[in-house]
């Protein structure tokens, strides 16, 4: 499944420019990061078969078991590119969560914008893990 992360901001500090280098290469293919100015522009890229996750603090709060499941059904039902979108301090607009297939929130913290963008890359790699029968998720 091909992933692309759609994210408000410019990363910049090379310790979480590291830790999203690190997850993205264990991900094959290797996760497009597309960077974008405003949440308006998120909208733009959003390809239209693909399945999109929102991350966004009224979504869903999933284990990871939960969130490989809802990827191997997005799988099973033809989707072949997942798409993570990651708004600003503002959060994204009625109009992007509408468009989301999921809806998903970190739990109940508030986390930076930048931080989010490792943890779902993270979580994604974790999935993917999960489906395959790889050791690296512990119950």
């Amino acid at each position: 499944m091909k992933v692309t992360i759609l994210a408000v901001g410019k990363m910049k500090d090379r310790a979480q420019l590291d830790l999203c280098a690190d997850y993205a290469k264990r991900l094959n293919p290797s996760p497009v990061i597309k960077e974008v100015g405003e949440t308006a522009d998120l909208e733009k890229h959003i390809d239209k078969d693909a399945f999109v996750i929102v991350l966004d603090e009224r979504g869903k709060n999933l284990s990871s078991q939960e969130f490989a499941d809802a990827l191997q059904t997005a799988m099973n039902n033809g989707k072949s590119h997942l798409q993570a979108l990651i708004g600003g301090a503002d959060g994204h607009s009625d109009a992007i969560r509408s468009r989301a297939n999921l809806l998903l929130s970190f739990g109940k913290l508030t986390w930076p914008h930048m931080m989010a963008r490792i943890m779902v890359l993270e979580q994604i790699y974790r999935a993917k893990a999960i489906i395959a029968g790889h050791p690296y998720h512990r119950e």
